[in-house]
């Protein structure tokens, strides 16, 4: 199917499918999985009919196709009563949603690695509402490449995370701020970790960055996570299958647990993790190696990010999203800090704007780390950037990055290390312009390489902001909302900077008072 099709095909099944609930007593949270799984029944039919002809002419009376047959072609096997065919063509009098229920068991009985994966509940939804839903995807496994669902299943998580807002934000993180994190991590090769893995979208993002530089990510990636919310990791399985991939994805509450022994373990973490979660236990979390230093304040931010860099081996990679606030946080956050500078492992610092999110409408800042640095010219400097100018509009509420911003950025980086530039989404000229002899340079408003001192001048703030200065902008007559937007950012720096002085000040004072 031509990528135009493709694109049709992906925009009518999201819009007949938010009609008919719509149309319904459902809401988004309640319709999303008996809908996702039904996507993911058209995979596993599609994926059964491609190889399906072949082991059926290789099979013999006393040697049927078994479902290790399929197994073995990394294939789930379909029994006949799970086949949408079967579904559509039954009865009019017949429980649907029994039926549908029933499907799941039977795949999920034939496949092991599927129990307690698949969707249930569909005898709750309305009979009408579930022969459009099969009528809507049945004929999907004849129509669409195996490549094609994957595209679908996106589609609707995004969807279903842009319906249900804040608690869309806690299973999806936007595909643009994976991207850029993945082009920045560069994960070719090798075991890759998520601690709160949501939906799964980082694990699918690196075997497409795999892909598009012709390897298999089957074959190149291990990938393991964890996640919180037990609801969630069906969701992360489901995709994991759809793309082509196998991971062991755990429920467990990554404070307190470490189900795959993470500790110097990957060679890749990403993660967008919660913000600012107060209440965690402390005590539980004392002795852990992953956390060398409890903070002090009663917020998680810092025990993310030192859970990100024990996980890393001696040659690590990591990439994740935080909390702008976190740059700049004063005391015993601002020693973590210290030390994780002073290690030489943070790499790279990049501010993004506002509306990026669904849980958050504040700009936020994404870590790199790279473990792999030290004892290179790299190991005593830090690449600054501000993206935070950089995006498409949406619509009011919502933005993101266009692949070649993406590449932009990435490539930006790719100077900075000394690694050769990508221009497949044709930035060329937009790098010559402002990289016009071939290699890094600073660039007032976009990057600033740091060394060590002039962080340390700064109270160790990794805040983008501090260091890239401001660009010159002409009036180009954009509207008031985006004209509103810039302000916003600038205002979120500034407070930031406000803070991060009024921490130096206390410690001054409290300095003055105790000698």
């Amino acid at each position: 199917m031509k990528t135009d099709d493709l694109a049709q095909v992906r925009r009518t099944l999201w819009t007949a499918a938010d009609e008919m609930r719509a149309n319904s007593t459902l809401s988004p949270a309640e319709y999303r999985g008996p809908v996702l799984g039904l996507i993911f029944l058209a995979y596993a039919d599609h994926r059964f009919e491609q190889v399906r002809p072949e082991l059926e002419a290789m099979a013999t009376a006393r040697r049927p196709a078994t479902a290790d047959d399929y197994r073995a072609r990394s294939v789930l096997f379909v029994p006949d009563g799970a086949r949408l065919s079967h579904l559509v063509a039954l009865p009019e009098g017949q429980d649907l949603g029994r039926a549908i229920d029933d499907a799941m068991k039977l795949i999920e009985g034939s496949n092991p690695e599927l129990r307690d994966v698949l969707p249930r509940g569909y005898q709750r939804l309305e009979k009408s509402i579930l022969s459009e839903l099969l009528r809507l995807f049945a004929p999907l496994p004849r129509q669409l490449s195996g490549d094609a669902f994957g595209l679908i299943y996106e589609d609707f998580l995004s969807n279903f995370a842009a319906s249900e807002g804040r608690l869309g934000g806690e299973f999806f993180t936007p595909y643009s701020i994976v991207r850029l994190i993945v082009e920045i991590i560069e994960p070719f090769h090798g075991k890759v970790y998520d601690p709160a893995c949501g939906s799964g979208g980082m694990f699918v993002q690196c075997a497409k960055f795999v892909e598009r530089h012709n390897e298999s990510a089957t074959r190149e990636l291990s990938v393991y996570g964890s996640e919180q919310k037990g609801g969630t990791v069906p969701l992360a399985k489901m995709n994991l299958a759809l793309h082509g991939l196998s991971g062991d994805i755990r429920i467990a509450n990554s404070y307190y647990e470490d189900p795959h022994h993470s500790f110097g373990a990957f060679d890749f973490v990403m993660a967008n993790p919660p913000f600012n979660v107060n209440g965690v236990d402390k005590e539980k979390v004392a002795g852990d190696p992953r956390f060398p230093v409890v903070p002090k304040p009663d917020n998680a931010n810092y025990l993310w990010i030192q859970q990100f860099n024990a996980a890393l081996n001696s040659t690590g990679r990591a990439g994740f999203v935080m909390a702008n606030s976190a740059g700049d946080a004063g005391h015993s956050e601002r020693e973590i800090r210290r030390q994780l500078v002073e290690s030489g492992a943070v790499d790279v610092m990049v501010a993004i704007g506002t509306n990026f999110f669904y849980t958050v409408t504040l700009p936020v800042t994404l870590w790199f780390l790279d473990k792999g640095k030290r004892s290179t010219a790299r190991e005593d400097t830090v690449l600054f950037l501000d993206a935070r100018h950089l995006y498409r509009q949406i619509d009011r509420a919502h933005r993101d990055f266009l692949p070649e911003q993406i590449e932009f950025l990435a490539n930006v980086v790719r100077l900075y290390r000394g690694e050769q530039v990508e221009t497949v989404d044709g930035i060329g000229a937009m790098l010559a312009e402002r990289f016009p002899d071939g290699a890094y340079v600073d660039v007032p408003g976009l990057c600033k390489v740091a060394t060590r001192a002039e962080i340390e001048a700064q109270g160790w703030s990794v805040n983008p902001g501090r260091y890239t200065g401001t660009a010159t902008v002409e009036d180009d007559g954009e509207n008031f909302a985006e004209q509103l937007a810039e302000l916003y950012d600038e205002f979120s720096r500034l407070s930031d900077e406000a803070s991060a002085l009024r921490a130096n000040v206390d410690v001054a004072v409290q300095a003055v008072l105790d000698s």
